[in-house]
């Protein structure tokens, strides 16, 4: 990867795409060599200008577009120095603009919405798309008022961008008695009805992509440099063009090829870093999503499902889980607090009220960990956060006319230093929040003491949190046959020098054992031998950027404390979401299993599945004993269990342990 530049003479722009183009294009969601789709990562630069002084400005977008130029080498190109990762803009709805350019009438400001949408290039593809979508916004009571053609200067896009580009225009949709929140709900719910739709009949994201449907903000954005972003889209540069914020992205990926749709800002956010704890973050959504419930939806909150689009970037998917706990009823920055938390489990400075706000939302959701610098709005609020480590740089001021700044680095404006009334640099955990409506810079510590006071969270952590070191243990069970010690050690891919060299220096010393760095035995998947089950897996993050943490050196930021039991309802709020059975940490003793097993029946009924198959019958006896799992978790699940303890105890010479 290099550093965009600026742009270049026409004969660079007639060099060939980069090699393997074609067949990214033709199925950029396709598994080719080390390349997998489910692992796009991405390291950027983020910033976001806003006002606080009331009426929407021009000098806001230019302010963003020229803060979004001096982080351009923050972005990134390929081998076509004039294909951009990715470039982009949110900005306010620009009614001005769409009422003197789109002509057809339309309703009062706030009373209509507006799509940014990435169409197919062939006529025909196109056709069908704006035929799905007429045909959504029928079926979800919306009034279709049209559509505007996206002004766009092609001419200063590299090769690989164009061979990509798709066709850009706008839809204008309209509501009869709706505004606020309850239009943009609706919206929501209609995009994701075509999203649905379109993913039934094999339109992909790369072909069809609606970057926003909002009332109130809208999104331009492409693959495309920093410098190229106001010249592709002359809308930007128009003096009509008028907003109160501005949130800007200059798109590194780390380990993707780019694309038009996988640009930045998405629809309520914008992200520097990487989500490590993606496919947790992912699968614990998909489990959950049948429990969805709503007032907000009613019967529409089968038509959000699923909620996360898993052929979206880490950051993508982060931008689905924030925005359908805004649509819910959340305050974006309540959400975010949820997704993001501060350091909270043992920071002896935080008060009880927030803490135990921390504590409830932990039943309820894990956190989307990451090295990360967040930029979010919902189109009034603005603001932006780091993860609870502080792993990536932000800064922010605030100039004596109003401005607020903040950027993934300092000087992204050129404002002089007597103009500059306040500046820091954004703490790891802490909101920078700013009501453009209001006109003010709201306090951290305000707004989380507002949000922790909203619902009684410490009464109901009080009524339903059970906590496992809390409980009368039960007797200790027996302790494993010593003669059986050697089998069970074959049986569970234990060899010798992972007993001497891991094992015994853990057990007499209570350290990790130390050795050189490197491994020359085979990868588990081409192994001769039997290997233990871990031995396959390997994490899964940019090393490149990650510095070497563990719970034990950074206590204060982490924590192994996890829940169990059936979980709650995400989109509501209340005590049943509070009822859980805590344990400090993941690895459990044969007294905390017995403990789980028995002692807490009445509050979390548990029940014990075994994990053996019959070893004589092969890999159709492996398949039969993963499906007989599964049944039997389904049936227990709907008898009233909210515990299941797998178990591979009953091995014996016929029956061998399911991996």
């Amino acid at each position: 990867m290099i550093r965009s530049p600026s742009l270049r003479s026409t004969t660079s722009r007639l060099m060939p795409p980069q090699p393997g183009l074609g067949a990214h294009l033709d199925n950029p969601y396709g598994v080719r060599g080390l390349h997998d789709p489910r692992l796009h990562h991405e390291s950027c630069g983020v910033a976001f200008v806003a006002t606080l002084r009331g009426a929407p400005t021009h000098q806001i977008v230019s302010s963003g577009l020229e803060a979004l130029r001096n982080l351009g080498h923050r972005g990134a190109t390929g081998s076509d120095p004039l294909s951009g990762d990715g470039a982009g803009i949110l900005l306010q709805v620009p009614d001005a603009l769409l009422r003197r350019d789109a002509g057809l009438p339309l309703p009062d400001p706030g009373a209509y919405g507006v799509g940014m949408v990435f169409l197919p290039r062939d006529a025909a593809g196109r056709a069908d798309c704006e035929a799905l979508v007429a045909t959504a916004c029928h079926d979800e009571g919306l009034r279709m008022l049209g559509w505007r053609d996206v002004p766009v200067d092609p001419s200063c896009a590299g090769p690989t961008a164009l061979a990509g580009m798709p066709v850009i225009r706008q839809l204008l949709v309209g509501a009869f008695g709706l505004d606020g929140d309850q239009l943009e709900r609706r919206l929501y719910v209609m995009r994701r009805v075509i999203e649905r739709r379109s993913d039934a009949v094999g339109l992909t994201r790369d072909r069809f992509h609606m970057a926003s449907l909002s009332s109130r903000s809208l999104v331009y954005k492409g693959m495309l440099t920093a410098e190229q972003l106001p010249v592709f889209f002359p809308d930007l540069t128009d003096s009509a063009t008028v907003s109160r914020l501005a949130m800007v992205h200059a798109r590194f990926s780390t380990n993707v090829l780019p694309r038009w749709d996988l640009a930045q800002p998405f629809r309520l956010s914008a992200h520097n870093g990487e989500i490590n704890t993606l496919r947790g973050n992912v699968n614990w959504m998909r489990a959950r999503q049948s429990k969805f419930r709503s007032p907000h939806f009613g019967a529409d909150i089968s038509k959000l499902r699923p909620v996360i689009d898993e052929l979206g970037s880490d950051s993508s998917q982060f931008d689905n889980a924030l925005e359908l706990l805004t649509m819910a009823g959340r305050s974006v920055e309540h959400a975010i607090m949820m997704m993001i938390p501060e350091a909270w489990d043992r920071n002896p400075l935080m008060d009880e009220e927030r803490h135990a706000f921390y504590e409830f939302h932990a039943s309820l959701i894990e956190p989307w960990d990451g090295p990360a610098a967040i930029a979010f709005t919902d189109g009034r609020l603005i603001g932006a956060t780091l993860d609870r480590n502080g792993l990536r740089p932000a800064r922010w001021l605030v100039t004596d006319d109003g401005r607020v700044v903040m950027a993934s680095e300092a000087g992204v404006l050129p404002i002089p230093e007597e103009r500059i009334i306040k500046k820091w640099r954004l703490e790891p955990g802490r909101l920078l929040l700013v009501d453009t409506e209001a006109g003010e810079i709201l306090d951290d510590d305000a707004v989380k003491s507002v949000l922790s006071r909203r619902h009684p969270y410490r009464h109901w952590i009080r009524q339903g949190a059970v906590r496992l070191d809390e409980l009368q243990r039960v007797a200790e069970p027996p302790d494993p046959d010593p003669g059986t010690l050697l089998v069970r050690h074959r049986v569970f891919g234990y060899t010798e020098e992972e007993l001497k060299l891991l094992l015994t220096p853990m057990a007499r010393d209570g350290e990790e054992p130390v050795g050189s760095m490197g491994n020359d035995t085979p990868l588990a998947v081409l192994s001769e031998r039997p290997v233990n089950l871990f031995a396959y897996f390997k994490q899964l993050f940019a090393q490149v950027t990650n510095p070497p943490i563990d719970p034990i050196r950074e206590e204060l930021v982490m924590s192994l404390a996890t829940s169990l039991g059936a979980g709650g309802n995400l989109l509501e709020q209340g005590p049943a979401q509070a009822k859980r059975l805590e344990v400090p940490t993941p690895i459990l003793s044969n007294a905390d299993l017995e403990t789980i097993r028995h002692v807490t029946q009445r509050q979390f009924p548990a029940t014990t599945i075994s994990t053996t198959f019959h070893s004589d019958g092969g890999v159709s006896s492996l398949e039969e004993g993963l499906e007989r799992i599964c049944r039997l978790a389904s049936e227990k699940i709907r008898e009233g269990y909210t515990v299941l303890v797998l178990s591979d105890r009953h091995v014996d010479a016929n029956h061998a342990p399911i991996p």
